[in-house]
């Protein structure tokens, strides 16, 4: 099974739908070998303190933490995001992880950058590789990212926007 490093914020993105089928998170859990520095489990906890949709998602991804391998891995000091991030890169790229699940679209070109030979995916990304592969259609993906959007705030991402219409299209 392959291996896929995710950051906290794409986990909350699939938390957040990952109550009502389809259930990406669980695909996602089924397909890859999903590993975590114990940094994006802190930031899981500290989110899912808070009682809002983020918070709830957060608890919902937190309650499979049995599906989520954590492994340690040292913090490289002159990386310019918070230790969640810093240590998800890291491990992405030491686990030769084949994809890097990750959200924080103001900082992709950074990210992107910082893997070596895995390939960054966003939580959009992912919804369409699943739908290639027959495991949510066209109209599932797009009522996801509807709701995932509409929580995250990401309806004016171009990103977000672009995936919505190639969903819109098939």
């Amino acid at each position: 099974m392959p291996t896929a490093v995710a950051d906290s914020s794409a986990l909350v993105s699939l938390g957040v739908v990952a109550e009502s089928p389809p259930d990406p998170l669980s695909v996602f859990l089924t397909d890859y070998d999903v590993t975590v520095p114990p940094e994006v489990v802190e930031e899981l906890r500290d989110i899912a303190s808070y009682d809002d949709d983020h918070g709830r998602a957060a608890t919902v991804v937190l309650d499979r933490r049995d599906a989520l391998t954590t492994e340690t891995v040292d913090l490289d000091s002159t990386f310019p995001l918070d230790d969640g991030e810093n240590a998800a890169v890291t491990l992405a790229n030491e686990c030769d992880a084949s994809l890097f699940l990750c959200d924080e679209f103001n900082q992709l070109g950074l990210i992107h950058a910082s893997l070596a030979n895995t390939r960054l995916v966003t939580t959009p990304t992912l919804l369409s590789i699943f739908v290639r592969t027959d495991q949510l259609s066209s109209g599932d993906a797009l009522t996801l990212l509807d709701n995932i959007s509409t929580t995250r705030s990401w309806n004016k991402n171009s990103y977000v926007q672009r995936t919505r219409s190639l969903f819109e299209q098939l």
